[in-house]
């Protein structure tokens, strides 16, 4: 994104020149998977028109992908399912009218895990997201077609969603740079909905410096970004659980890049993050079904025109209509209560909020692996997942390390570890304090230089 930006700022390319190029690049990578659809007319006279205007802002002429779950005016927002392959909203959402106003080409939506319930991208009716650098395993979810999409150079940028890791589980997998912002740090607006307390969206791009410039467009934020000296930084790495039971190449470049990071000076503090083990079951799981309940049938009946009950039969994956049967759509039989909602908000504020703000008074980040493991097999890793010699759940397995911060509403970042070397890639991500976005970013460009200096 960054060499993009700076060619056409030289004038080396044309804005059309280089939205002619992702177009292409999108043709010939189709098999991939990544576009539901493609807006190449519109793309193509945005792009002149920004090389006729001149400069407009700091996304000038810059083509960029945008998850089918963000409207955009005039486009089907699919949400990945057939259920909703007609709707077409009118307007944009504001985080799109931002990017816009900044001066961005929207190339098209991309594919994603049906109605964004899931960590694979593999089951939807518009095929799999693949992974650009293994297509027989997935680009993860739910925000794997926008990472797919410019993993395989078909877009320089993008957005995605995360509610529980959808952004940064898909980055992670396919080798690229993601950000999940403090929740209700962007407009939420024009966005299929899951959950009030975790959505967002976040941005994609090749590397943390593309996401520093997204975000300060998304958020109206013009605070610098600099990265700290080393020697100013105090990483805490967990002990437990986001640590535990993770793949031997996860593995390696984990310690790897523990061992960059103390060379040149950062400082690794051990801690015990408190009940994180189970904050997607006591927590997690139970606030997001429940405002899913609340939200998710109300947009479809007065945003997308549909009836929810209409909606359930042209849902593919069988574990998002299961989901949705079982604890969203009207009647759920299995629908969480007032009272379990409750308690888990108060659990949220008293174990997760205050555990993590008790670590950021003395720490600036969470240091760990994104993901347990590299990216699964589409054909036989979709539904379980092999690790440490037993077969786990796809979705909780790798929601593992990026659920608990979600959860707590923290931004986090996913940095690509160069120094994985060739194969499959690994993300390692850091998680920082509520509203502290913009140090987070600061922090994440000198993990990102350090891992890169050390591959």
């Amino acid at each position: 994104m960054q060499t993009a930006l700076a060619r056409l700022a030289a004038g080396d390319v044309t804005s059309a020149e280089l939205t002619e190029a992702c177009l292409a690049r999108a043709a010939q990578t189709s098999d991939l998977g990544a576009f539901v659809t493609l807006d190449a007319d519109r793309a193509l006279r945005a792009a002149r028109s920004a090389d006729r205007c001149g400069p407009q802002g700091p996304l000038h002429g810059l083509p960029l992908a945008v998850k089918d779950n963000i409207h955009v005016a005039g486009l089907p927002n699919t949400a990945g399912s057939k259920a909703l392959a007609d709707f077409i909203p009118e307007r944009d959402a504001t985080v799109v009218s931002r990017l816009r106003a900044a001066g961005a080409v929207v190339l098209g939506k991309t594919n994603m895990h049906e109605f964004a319930f899931g960590a694979t991208s593999a089951r939807g009716p518009y095929g799999a997201a693949r992974n650009p650098v293994d297509p027989a395993r997935f680009a993860g979810g739910s925000s794997g077609g926008t990472a797919t999409a410019i993993a395989s150079g078909a877009a320089p940028a993008g957005l995605g969603t995360d509610t529980g890791g959808s952004v940064r589980v898909p980055a992670a997998l396919t080798g690229i740079a993601g950000l999940r912002p403090t929740t209700g740090r962007y407009p939420d607006d024009g966005v299929t909905p899951l959950s009030w307390t975790r959505d967002t969206v976040g941005p994609m791009a090749p590397t943390v410096a593309g996401l520093v410039v997204l975000d300060g467009v998304l958020a109206a934020d013009a605070t610098p970004v600099i990265p700290p000296h080393p020697g100013e930084v105090v990483l805490a790495v967990p002990a437990h659980h986001f640590t535990e039971l993770l793949h031997p190449r996860t593995a390696a470049v984990w310690e790897a890049g523990l061992d960059a990071l103390a060379e040149a000076g950062v400082t690794l503090v051990p801690v015990r993050l408190p009940e994180v083990e189970t904050a997607e079951d006591l927590i997690g799981f139970p606030v997001t079904l429940y405002e899913a309940a609340r939200q998710l049938p109300r947009y479809l009946r007065e945003t997308a025109g549909r009836e929810p009950a209409d909606c359930l039969p042209l849902v593919t994956a069988p574990d998002v209509r299961t989901a949705l049967a079982e604890f969203v759509l009207d009647g759920a039989p299995g629908a969480v209560s007032d009272v379990r909602y409750e308690e888990a908000l108060r659990s949220r504020e008293r174990v997760l909020v205050d555990g993590y703000a008790r670590i950021f008074r003395t720490a600036d980040a969470v240091f760990f692996p994104t993901t347990p493991l590299p990216a699964g097999l589409i054909a036989t890793e979709a539904e379980q997942v092999a690790l440490h010699g037993s077969l786990r759940p796809t979705f909780r397995t790798y929601i593992r390390n990026t659920g608990p911060g979600s959860v707590a509403g923290l931004p986090g970042v996913t940095v690509p570890a160069a120094l994985a070397g060739p194969g499959l890639p690994v993300g390692l991500a850091l998680d920082g304090a509520r509203h502290a976005d913009r140090r987070l970013l600061g922090i994440a460009l000198l993990v990102e230089r350090l891992l890169t200096a050390a591959g």
